[in-house]
């Protein structure tokens, strides 16, 4: 249990190599249409990072699982990733990776960007358009120098290609987008082809990885 502003938050944390170089976190999508910290695409996104000997930190937002506090529309919730940010730090005092899916990540990279410990950010499904009540201001991503890297399913309806292309041409480098043809919003059926995504730019990327990686 992560102790947040909101209370206690219900977390699960994947070990890595002793001599590893980073650790990461992952966030899960929006919780009140079913997201938590168990999410397939998180899982995958964990098991991408931890192959490199990363330890890998999830948690669950406010008012999710066993974690306190309620809902509180994205606002809250960039406070609960800084809560397991901090913790990261105190724990491994390594450079830091950020990984979020659709909500995680429209509410997590704006805490990760701006925070010096966090050196590169991956953006899963990234809402860059509403859909019902869910809207995102992702503008803060536009003083963002950190290497990014963006996966979008061509059939993205939270993310039309057009828009995500767009958005990612606007911002600095250094920055990649992956979009997997005929892939929806949750990767079913290419969450192979997402978690190899995720493995080739940390590989681009993060040239003092630990050795320990299984691939």
């Amino acid at each position: 249990m992560l102790d947040g502003q909101a209370g206690q938050l219900e977390a699960l944390l994947n070990s890595g190599a002793e001599n590893a170089t980073h650790a990461a976190l992952v966030c899960h999508p929006h919780p009140m249409f079913g997201g938590t910290m168990h999410n397939k695409v998180v899982f995958h996104a964990m098991k991408a990072l931890n192959n490199f000997g990363f330890s890998v930190l999830r948690f669950n937002f406010r008012g999710t699982g066993l974690s306190q506090g309620e809902h509180d529309h994205g606002r809250g919730e960039v406070d609960d990733v800084r809560t397991a940010l901090d913790w990261l730090d105190r724990e491994f005092g390594l450079p830091l990776i950020f990984a979020g899916f659709s909500f995680g990540a429209a509410v997590g990279l704006n805490a990760a960007c701006a925070d010096d410990r966090v050196k590169a950010l991956v953006g899963l499904g990234t809402p860059v358009a509403p859909v019902d009540e869910r809207s995102y201001d992702l503008e803060f991503l536009r003083s963002c120098h950190k290497p990014k890297l963006f996966v979008s399913g061509s059939r993205d309806q939270f993310g039309p290609r057009t828009k995500l292309e767009a958005l990612v041409h606007s911002l600095h480098d250094p920055k990649k987008l992956v979009i997997i043809e005929s892939a929806d919003h949750f990767f079913e059926g290419r969450l192979r082809e997402m978690r190899e995504a995720i493995e080739s730019w940390v590989r681009e990327t993060i040239p003092e990885r630990s050795n320990n990686a299984t691939r």
